[in-house]
């Protein structure tokens, strides 16, 4: 089968690789009918997670047709039409059963690896590195599904693979983000990054009744996005952002904010170009200066949500502000299976659709084109879908 393959920082390849097969009777094999590039894909392809090899298929956001399952699965059959959580999670264990799918116990075999770097070991991950379990991922004409009697939603008929696409990540994760903000009527919410996790962010907060929201980015395309969906927005480049959010909120400050840019952010201040600097010489591995924004300009006793991928350390953190305004801190990978069904709800009543986000469409075989135009066109390109027919 065709696959998307790591190859090295900046480098991709669509390659012939064996088709996957059942691992046990909890497994099943699904026929892809769909497949989108993460932001998150990008952190691997710039080079900055860790344990990566080449020849790793790529890919954690994918759906399509059941096409084996094993003898344990009870609730999928052949022909099935479903999406897949990017979390690997077996739904028997402690986290599992609090819906704290993200932490699952028993999906990544190499939780040994997780546990020195983090503590303790986290879920498998499908095409996120050998750190997150070395499976996988979607960017494929086939993928195997661990666990496929827990993760997988069956899809209506009436909802197109487009409109379904994304409940496999970014649409729970940027609901998750606005969640973890306990919005209350009234409340103002800023995000940061009006990328793909960034307009679902947007998009949720106003579904949990904030009255404002707030986007901030430096790209006009995706600030005029957040702008379909009745967001504010403010050009970071253009104002001092703590101060101008400070302004536009009488002196307070946003009940919440949301980081959802995370580990890669960029920008001209000095903290910034203090990051850049330590994350080349390798003294620092991720790039806080959004998160230093939000936790500055957060008003007292307000939620800083992290939806943005971080994976090392960071330098400069300002824990002083957070103690003295007594700030709340969410954050962490996405309990997929816990929001599922009931977003997938809300597109088949017609409040939101999915789909609007996506705007470059390629062939899987073009995948190197694709990764291309989704790092570097940062001016009209915020989602690709990739399709392996």
């Amino acid at each position: 089968m065709k696959a998307v393959c790591w190859q090295g920082t900046h480098e991709v390849r669509v390659e012939e690789v064996p088709e996957p097969r059942l691992h046990n009777q909890h497994d099943a094999l699904v026929k892809i009918t769909l497949t989108a590039i993460c932001g998150s894909d990008l952190h691997l392809y710039d080079g900055f997670v860790p344990t990566m090899r080449k020849g790793d298929i790529l890919g954690h956001e994918f759906m399509g047709e059941v096409v084996e399952v094993g003898r344990e699965v009870y609730n999928l059959k052949k022909g099935d039409r479903v999406v897949v959580p990017f979390t690997i999670s077996c739904g028997r264990c402690f986290f599992c059963k609090r819906d704290l799918w993200s932490l699952c116990e028993n999906s990544n075999p190499n939780g040994a690896s997780a546990a020195k770097m983090y503590g303790f070991p986290t879920a498998g991950l499908f095409g996120y590195s050998h750190l997150f379990g070395g499976f996988a991922g979607g960017q494929a004409q086939y993928a195997r599904v661990p666990f496929a009697d827990v993760g997988p939603i069956l899809i209506p008929p009436e909802i197109s693979d487009e409109q379904a696409l994304f409940l496999s990540d970014i649409f729970p994760t940027g609901y998750m983000a606005a969640e973890n903000c306990a919005i209350q009527p009234g409340d103002t919410v800023a995000v940061w990054g009006c990328g793909p996790v960034g307009q679902f962010a947007i998009r949720s907060a106003f579904l949990l009744g904030a009255e404002r929201v707030i986007a901030l980015d430096d790209v006009n395309g995706r600030l005029e996005m957040a702008k379909a969906a009745k967001a504010e927005t403010l050009n970071f480049d253009d104002i001092d952002v703590v101060e101008k959010l400070k302004e536009l909120t009488g002196g307070r400050g946003p009940d919440s904010c949301i980081d959802a840019v995370g580990m890669e952010a960029h920008g001209a201040a000095l903290d910034a170009l203090y990051d850049r600097a330590k994350q080349a010489a390798r003294l620092e591995t991720d790039r806080p200066h959004v998160l230093r924004q939000a936790i500055q300009a957060c008003r007292p006793g307000g939620t800083v949500s992290i939806p943005g991928v971080y994976t090392g350390l960071i330098d400069k953190f300002p824990i002083g502000a957070a103690f003295a305004k007594g700030l709340t801190l969410k954050m962490g990978q996405t309990h997929v299976p816990k929001y599922m069904k009931s977003l997938l709800g809300l597109v088949q009543r017609g409040e939101i659709d999915p789909s609007f986000v996506i705007t470059h469409r390629f062939a899987l075989g073009s995948a190197p084109d694709a990764y291309k135009q989704f790092r570097y066109d940062r001016s009209s390109c915020i989602k690709v879908v990739l399709n392996p027919s």
